[in-house]
Order: structure tokens, then sequence, then C-alpha cells
């Protein structure tokens, strides 16, 4: 690697807004927060989502009730649905 073109690299700490939780993983950000995390100090970089509290990885996601939509269709146009 060529010197003085890639940013450094170093540990911080993710910490999810909505629940507080916290992980530590690699990067290139230079956040001006530090936080006292298993007994290292890390730089923190706050985030509004992440696995902790996103739908999906929650079990808590919402489906689009699609059943109306199509029923709805074939009456407008006379489709049958049986077939």
């Amino acid at each position: 690697m060529r010197k003085g073109i890639h940013p450094d690299y170093q540990e911080v700490v993710f910490m999810d807004s909505a629940t507080g939780a916290k992980f530590v993983a690699g990067s290139t950000l230079k956040p001006e927060e530090t936080i006292e995390f298993e007994g290292k100090t890390y730089p923190l970089v706050r985030v509004e989502i992440s696995s902790d509290s996103h739908p999906f990885y929650t079990g808590k996601q919402k489906f689009a009730q699609a059943d109306g939509r199509i029923e709805k269709f074939n009456k407008k146009y006379g489709i049958s649905s049986k077939n």
C-alpha cells in the first residue's frame, strides 16, 4: 500500500441511540466523543439504528397486506380468482 493515501483505521464503539446497545468495530471515522467500554477508551459513534433496534432483526417487522389490493383489482376488471 502507498503511504499517505489511506485513512487511519481504528477501533471505535458504535452506540445505538434508540436502545443504548454498544459494540466495537473497526472504522475510519474520527469522532470527537470518547467512551469507556470494557476497560478501554474508544472513540464513540452514535447511530440512529442498528441490528439491535432494526425491525428486521428484532422480529417486529410489519408486512403490507396485499390481499385486499389484489381482490380490488380483480373485482374492478372482472377477473375471476378461480382457476
